[in-house]
């Protein structure tokens, strides 16, 4: 009886944290996909970091390739 006593919270717990993690998912992967258009429109590649933040912004950077050089010769 006291196993299911103990079992019972921890089996909840795990739900809740699933469903937890399953919406952050949906919003990242929802801003990422903005980010991506905006960065694609602009003629860029979306290329990661290297950070974990939770925010696709902070975690993903535009590279713009192809963009004439501002620098001049001499």
């Amino acid at each position: 009886m006291r196993v299911v006593l103990f079992a019972v919270p921890a089996v909840a717990a795990l739900a809740l944290s699933a469903c937890a993690s399953g919406m952050g998912e949906t919003r990242y992967e929802t801003e990422y996909q903005r980010l991506a258009a905006d960065c694609t429109a602009r003629g860029g590649i979306l290329s990661p970091t290297g950070e974990q933040s939770g925010r696709p912004q902070l975690d993903n950077v535009c590279k713009v390739t192809g963009q004439p050089s501002t620098r001049t010769g001499g």
